[in-house]
């Protein structure tokens, strides 16, 4: 298992940077899945495995260094609204790491795509709690549940991805501290299983839940197991200003993954606005020269995305 210093460092030796993937579910859907329901990219996993593994190998094409897998928003409860047990929740999280890990070595054994590389890395996501309610409560963090509850409820899931076999866990869009302070007392269980956290963030400053983004990464990178805390899945127009308010108390690398600037409608299941204009090999490079020394996209960004960044930081 790696250790909280050398996960990251031959990327770092290599390129100075690690290129994170894109947007899964919502190339999923670009590419003609039906995410619609309680599961979201996590209905794939069921539905059409191949196309996840396809995905990923995409993504590996394009330049990322990480995939991360489609365990995003699998949980018991949203697994018992399509009529599925434990068990059925159980075998897609480990399938999720599996499929992320084939299209790695399906990558790898061309000789052509090792020129210049670092083998690339296998995370598992690590959903926030919000996104099992299906709601849009990841992007306000206003659940009413204690630390304790928080614990015990993502326990089950943490303890099989723990297992499958992923070389980090991905914390992802976790909007408030709350859900941080439970994540990081549950690694607790797991010495020596590296982990990062990515939080949502409302504006360049807070959490969606209104905490302070600079204290959240402070918080986390208390945990011996976290090996890198930023922000994801949060407006690209934030993000200068986040890495800066962060840049001041992180001891850890810093990465950053933003959507495209479009905003989730939960009721409608559906985004809405137009996309931030952005130049993603320009926005990159700022990014990097503030402090992110991982970087990559999320909801809404493409291969064609993370090639533009990692062509541009590579």
């Amino acid at each position: 298992m790696s250790t909280r210093s050398d996960l990251w460092q031959p990327f770092f030796e290599q390129a100075g940077v690690v290129i994170l993937d894109g947007g899964l579910a919502t190339e999923l859907e670009r590419r003609g899945a039906d995410l619609s329901g309680p599961l979201w990219s996590a209905k794939a996993l069921i539905d059409n495995p191949e196309l996840i593994r396809q995905v990923h190998e995409d993504y590996f094409r394009a330049g990322a260094d990480v995939g991360i897998s489609a365990s995003y928003q699998a949980s018991c409860q949203g697994f018992a609204q399509v009529d599925l047990d434990d068990k059925a929740m159980a075998f897609a999280l480990f399938v999720s790491v599996q499929l992320v890990k084939e299209a790695r070595d399906i990558f790898w054994d061309v000789a052509a795509h090792r020129l210049g590389r670092c083998r690339p890395l296998v995370a598992a996501s690590i959903g926030c709690y919000g996104a099992a309610l299906h709601d849009g409560s990841e992007y306000r963090g206003d659940y009413g549940l204690s630390v304790r509850e928080l614990i015990d409820w993502h326990r089950p899931r943490l303890e099989i991805l723990a297992k499958a076999g992923a070389d980090v866990l991905a914390c992802e869009t976790i909007p408030c501290l709350t859900e941080a302070e439970a994540l990081v007392r549950l690694l607790e269980e797991f010495p020596g299983l590296p982990a990062w956290f990515s939080f949502a963030c409302r504006d360049g400053r807070s959490l969606c839940a209104g905490d302070s983004f600079a204290e959240a990464v402070r918080l986390v990178q208390q945990s011996p197991n976290v090996v890198a805390a930023g922000v994801n899945c949060t407006s690209p127009q934030f993000i200068e200003e986040l890495l800066i308010s962060a840049r001041a108390v992180a001891t850890i690398p810093l990465l950053v993954y933003p959507n495209s600037g479009e905003r989730w409608d939960a009721e409608a299941e559906q985004w809405r606005d137009a996309p931030t204009q952005l130049d993603w090999s320009e926005a990159a490079c700022r990014w990097r020269s503030i402090g992110a020394q991982l970087i990559g996209g999320c909801c809404r960004t493409t291969p064609e995305t993370i090639h533009q960044i990692a062509t541009a930081l590579r």
